[in-house]
């Protein structure tokens, strides 16, 4: 009962639990691609918006899976990335597709210009 109680507070414990494992495996990777793997994650926090816990762990359990294959392989970090890290990582979150807190402002936006339509007419 306790721990619904605080999940209601503070999210679910199991994705925070599933985030420090992720944040765990990033910290392990060699170089380069520990720095290449912060980098985007830093990246992701502030652009990719994902507001849907469930979603954005699947997204970064995917995405450490990826580095620690390329790391295995020894992929270069180019390969990965291409040529603009910035659209890889706009791509690489827009797949994930879950809810984003934008998304609440652009319904704000939305209602607010409809309701001063309204009023004009």
């Amino acid at each position: 009962m306790a721990a619904k109680w605080i999940e209601t507070l503070t999210g679910s414990l199991e994705q925070k639990k599933q985030y420090k494992q992720y944040k765990a495996r990033i910290e392990a990777l060699p170089e380069p691609y520990r720095g290449s793997a912060k980098a985007l994650d830093r990246y992701f926090m502030y652009a990719g918006g994902i507001t849907d816990g469930e979603t954005m762990v699947k997204m970064l359990e995917d995405f450490a899976d990826l580095w620690e294959r390329a790391a295995i392989d020894g992929t270069p970090v180019s390969e990965i990335v291409g040529d603009d890290p910035v659209a890889f990582a706009e791509e690489f979150t827009q797949a994930y597709g879950g809810k984003q807190w934008i998304d609440k402002e652009r319904a704000r936006l939305n209602t607010a210009i409809d309701e001063a339509k309204k009023e004009q007419s």
